[in-house]
């Protein structure tokens, strides 16, 4: 009888997890070369979880795909490991032993392991390896990446007939990470060909029952479910799941109620585990009718407080804008910042914007230093966000804090390296590239955290990105531009731009963008400033001529300070034929120069209106 009918009729058991088995013997590398190089040690685990009551188990095969292979050099031996793990499993089978060939998710909760191609490519090869051994279904497992999983199941059922399973995986009960419901998901995966559709993985048994409470039976998909133990406990560099394994006697039943004709065990879990499920799961008939309870979380538009000025990327689209940036201090004396900030609202700028800890060098928070510019000269702070200092769990905290701040106007980039930086053997992050961070920003923006979990509130964060057009060859910044507008990008900022020629070759690579853009510009202050930006900051080069005219001021620092000056409203001045937007970067808290400029520019906007042209023609 074949597994498909054999589920119809009757609830089946299937095994535990085999990494952990293989990682408390020791194993801490990958658990799919075992195949090759201590295949009866992989059989012994087959054979517990048979000897325990499993009716299905699944071949040693998870991350057996050419990408994760490749990360211990072992991309050349994907089709010798996913044989051997077949093998294994059948000389452990007994009669009436169902063998699913797994397929684990190449995507976690980031996206940036191998193209979308390159996934293809891999799960096609470990899927035709796999197909050769005629399995007796296929498992589709951990898949955090709904689209990932939707994307490899229409090329599995494609390539076969057989059962295919497809568990996805959640951070929050009832719910995707990318905000996607439980149950819609399960219809989606129904509707593509799936014959068994659940959920796997980091949620232990009682968060997986209450997902499934909404989850109406399918019309013709059966459903699946592998709960891991218990949430892990890291101790002296080791993950440890703790519960009793006759805690999971007491959900076997109720799983079988909630409509699920396969119940195994994931992270965590045991031989032990499945003989519990085993004893309690007295009644194999599986139930035809269910009542479904429905509780949805519910989103409000983001709380408005007080009169709310228009946003950056509103101004920019409607008039000439200028931001400056005005970066907080290294130190805790900040009298001369907030004179800046004063300084800056006098002469009536657009935003103050506060970098992240740039060049990886600690100042003061400019979420604090944010907050209090909002507070004392009422400016729209712009703060920036870099991926380089906070993971996952930290970004997300702190767009939740600037949410509530009332900051809205961000700045999502990558962020220096540390080696740069004051501490060059620092760590850095990086849990998600800008493009990821601005996904998720917008993510917010629809009230949906990174795991899926309701915000109750949408957040209002209009997003810049970062351009750096001080490249040899600026046509090949541009695919990088258009994937941030992709991501959602609102806006752009350029890092400075020290040649008028280069303003103009700017204007004509990006005028199909149709999105604002913030030209920089930096008042140089001495010829020593000008030399260190050339050199050694990335990011930025001068021109000759513009190194010429300030090495003409040496040992004079007013001369200085007048010819930083004229270069910079010389830029200026192309500037504002062509963009809506200027960004000026305050350079060592002179302050006294942004000013000057942003007077200057003041002056000059009248002169230069109507030469720009429309907003659905070019970004501004």
């Amino acid at each position: 009888m074949s597994l498909l009918d054999t589920l119809k009729d009757r609830v089946l058991i299937g095994d535990g997890a085999m990494g952990t088995l293989l990682y408390t013997t020791g194993v801490d590398r990958c658990f799919e070369e075992l195949n090759l190089t201590q295949p009866e040690q992989v059989q012994h685990i087959h054979e517990a979880y048979i000897e325990a009551g499993a009716d299905v188990i699944q071949t040693n095969t998870y991350g057996a795909n050419y990408i994760k292979l490749a990360r211990y050099g072992l991309e050349d031996h994907v089709k010798k490991i996913n044989q051997a793990a077949f093998q294994i499993a059948k000389r452990a089978a007994r009669k009436g032993t169902y063998i699913l060939g797994t397929i684990g998710g190449i995507h976690g909760t980031q996206t940036t392991i191998g193209t979308e191609e390159e996934i293809k490519r891999s799960f096609r090869e470990q899927l035709y390896c796999l197909l050769l051994e005629e399995v007796d279904g296929l498992l589709l497992e951990t898949y955090y990446d709904f689209e990932e999983l939707k994307t490899v199941l229409k090329i599995a059922r494609e390539a076969t007939d057989i059962p295919i399973v497809t568990n996805v995986s959640m951070h929050e009960a009832g719910i995707l990470q990318n905000g996607i419901e439980l149950e819609d998901a399960l219809q989606q995966l129904e509707d593509l060909g799936a014959d068994l559709v659940g959920i796997n993985c980091h949620l232990g048994p009682y968060h997986m029952l209450k997902s499934l409470e909404t989850v109406p039976l399918p019309k013709r998909a059966l459903l699946a479910v592998y709960p891991n133990a218990s949430f892990p406990e890291y101790r002296d560099g080791k993950l440890f799941y703790e519960n009793e394994p006759a805690y999971f006697e007491n959900y076997a039943a109720s799983f079988r109620e909630q409509g699920v004709h396969l119940i195994g065990g994931c992270c965590g879990t045991t031989p032990e585990h499945i003989q519990a499920l085993t004893k309690g799961l007295i009644n194999r008939d599986p139930i035809r009718e269910k009542v479904i309870k429905v509780k949805k979380p519910k989103v409000t538009a983001s709380k408005v407080k007080g009169p709310q000025a228009p946003s950056l990327l509103e101004t920019v689209r409607e008039r000439h804008s200028i931001i400056v940036e005005l970066d907080a201090p290294k130190h805790l004396d900040t009298q001369k910042f907030f004179e800046g900030a004063h300084a800056l609202q006098d002469a009536g700028v657009d935003a103050i914007t506060l970098a992240d800890n740039s060049l990886a060098s600690p100042r003061i928070c400019n979420t604090s230093m944010a907050s209090l510019v909002q507070q004392k000269t009422g400016v729209t702070p712009l703060v920036h966000i870099a991926c380089r200092d906070r993971n996952l769990i930290g970004l997300q905290s702190h767009l939740m804090g600037l949410h509530t701040l009332g900051i809205t106007e961000l700045l999502a980039i990558t962020g220096d390296p540390t080696k740069v930086g004051d501490f060059p053997g620092a760590t850095s992050v990086f849990d998600v590239t800008s493009f990821e961070l601005i996904q998720l920003i917008k993510q917010f923006n629809e009230g949906i955290s990174l795991s899926g979990k309701s915000l109750r509130e949408k957040t209002s964060f209009t997003v810049a990105s970062a351009f750096n057009p001080n490249i040899r060859h600026l046509e090949r910044a541009i695919p990088r531009l258009e994937k941030k507008l992709a991501s959602g990008a609102d806006y752009f900022i350029t890092q400075p731009i020290f040649s008028p020629e280069r303003i103009e070759e700017v204007y004509k690579a990006t005028k199909h963008i149709g999105a604002p853009m913030y030209i920089g510009i930096m008042p140089l202050t001495s010829p020593q400033n000008a030399e260190f930006l050339h050199n050694e900051v990335p990011g930025i080069k001068l021109t000759d001529q513009v190194r010429a005219r300030m090495a003409a001021t040496a040992g004079n620092r007013e001369q200085s300070t007048i010819e930083g000056l004229a270069i910079a409203k010389e830029l200026i001045d192309v500037a504002l034929e062509h963009f809506h937007g200027i960004y000026l970067i305050t350079p060592f808290m002179r302050y006294d120069m942004t000013v000057a400029l942003t007077k200057y520019i003041k002056e000059k906007v009248p002169a230069v209106k109507g030469v720009i042209r429309t907003e659905s023609a070019v970004h501004g």
